[in-house]
């Protein structure tokens, strides 16, 4: 039997591969949060999933995944630890990530809000509120055009 702990990180490696699969890149960077953006665009809206697209079956679980993604993103960046209460659905509802700088976030009911609400509630703008950047590693360099 599996804790509910173990069902996070098989979750987002999960969803990160169907994500793969599908055309979006999912590989826990910060930048990834926008493709679960356009994920959540392209196949929800307002609390509806899409006729025939990817939350149309199984909502539920690849909800939760995607979920489990956003906050194991967040954690590779920021650091932090998951913490379950319970088993079940409301104790996945509730699954939470405490941060090392002392913050406690519950991605999953993020990612739920983000259904039921739209992209009022961005997940790409949930990363960047949590301090999370895709810049790139590598200095930019700048060139100066004479007139």
């Amino acid at each position: 039997m599996t804790s509910l702990l173990d069902d996070i990180f098989t979750s987002a490696r999960w969803i990160a591969s169907a994500l793969n699969s599908s055309g979006y890149a999912a590989d826990f960077t910060p930048g990834s949060l926008r493709e679960v953006e356009r994920f959540m665009a392209e196949h929800s809206d307002h609390g509806v999933a899409a006729a025939g697209g990817l939350l149309a079956t199984e909502m539920g679980p690849r909800l939760f995944a995607l979920g489990t993604y956003v906050g194991e993103t967040v954690r590779r960046t920021r650091g932090g630890t998951w913490a379950a209460d319970g088993d079940g659905p409301a104790a996945e509802m509730n699954i939470a990530l405490h941060l090392q700088d002392g913050s406690i976030i519950w991605p999953v009911q993020r990612v739920v809000k983000r259904f039921r609400n739209g992209p009022e509630d961005s997940i790409a703008f949930y990363g960047t509120a949590l301090g999370l950047t895709d810049t790139p590693t590598r200095p930019r360099r700048w060139f100066r055009i004479d007139e």
